[in-house]
């Protein structure tokens, strides 16, 4: 029988905490709900109010991964769920709003990913996402180039950029936005991403042909979709390690001269989050958030 676990008045049954999920460290379920369990504090206001899809893989990344974007079955009655749109028709989806919420679908061995939308407005975006995605020989070096100059670019525009590593190769940038909509989001991110291929031929793309990604950087805009998601902060990855991806100061983008000083796992974490707190905090400032021109 799973052992039970009261969170904040929750009764949790938490499954299998001696598998190892990470066969590359030996990292264990127990050690995911642990980490997920330090982090929350920072983690659930990322979460809360939008609708999660969740990417499983309960046998590690080398077992199934699947994606799960109904409410799963079992879900606690106390879990808050909502209704959202979709193009098939309203979904009904899970929002995690506390600790209890939270441990319980860690539980699940899940990715977080998550719109760029509060359930409440699902037709106005609060974020603007974009997606570096280097393709080899290109790492994270070369995203950190782009993200700099798309930086820059932003802030001429009056929006203040925010970055963090995807917990796989590449680079996510974040900013919030308020009056678009995401198709509105979608158009501007678009026209920054052609603008960062014109500024850096050699090293910035905006399309997704596969064949002219080797040596540069793709620039993902189409992830501001209404439909789309991307991975939570602090989520961890389904990765051979418990890859996170982390928020990052832009020191540390500036300074990146090799892929291993933007390597975070789940072990990094605890002491990031002390030395610096939640270094996307400012997304959740309504107040600074910034207008599509």
């Amino acid at each position: 029988m799973a052992p039970i676990t009261v969170v904040e008045g929750r009764r949790l049954a938490l499954s299998n905490l001696e598998k190892v999920l990470y066969p590359a460290t030996g990292f264990t379920k127990g050690e995911v709900l642990h980490y997920y369990a330090t982090v929350a504090e920072v983690l659930l206001p990322h979460l809360r109010d939008r609708a999660v899809s969740f990417l499983r893989y309960p046998d590690g990344p080398d077992g199934q991964v699947f994606f799960t974007k109904n409410v799963p079955p079992g879900t606690p009655e106390w879990v808050t769920t909502a209704e959202v749109p979709r193009v098939e028709g309203p979904s009904r989806m899970v929002l995690v709003q506390d600790l209890p919420s939270l441990m319980w679908a860690a539980n699940l061995v899940t990715e977080f990913h998550t719109h760029q939308w509060l359930v409440d407005t699902p037709d106005e975006a609060d974020r603007i996402v974009f997606d570096l995605d280097p393709g080899a020989p290109a790492s994270i070096v070369q995203c950190c180039e782009v993200a700099l100059w798309l930086r820059e670019r932003l802030a001429d525009d009056g929006i203040e950029a925010y970055a963090k590593t995807s917990g796989s190769k590449g680079l996510h940038l974040l900013a919030a936005v308020r009056g678009a909509s995401s198709e509105q989001v979608s158009e501007y991110a678009k026209e920054l991403a052609v603008e960062a291929e014109k500024a850096m031929p050699r090293l910035a793309l905006h399309r997704m042909t596969r064949s002219l990604r080797p040596g540069k950087v793709f620039v993902d805009w189409s992830q501001n979709a209404a439909r789309k998601t991307t991975a939570t902060p602090y989520t961890l990855r389904a990765r051979p390690e418990p890859a996170v991806s982390a928020p990052v100061t832009w020191e540390e983008i500036e300074r990146c001269e090799a892929p291993a000083r933007l390597d975070f796992d789940a072990r990094d974490l605890a002491p990031r989050v002390r030395d610096h707190g939640d270094l996307l905090a400012p997304l959740l400032d309504a107040e600074r958030a910034g207008s599509l021109p």
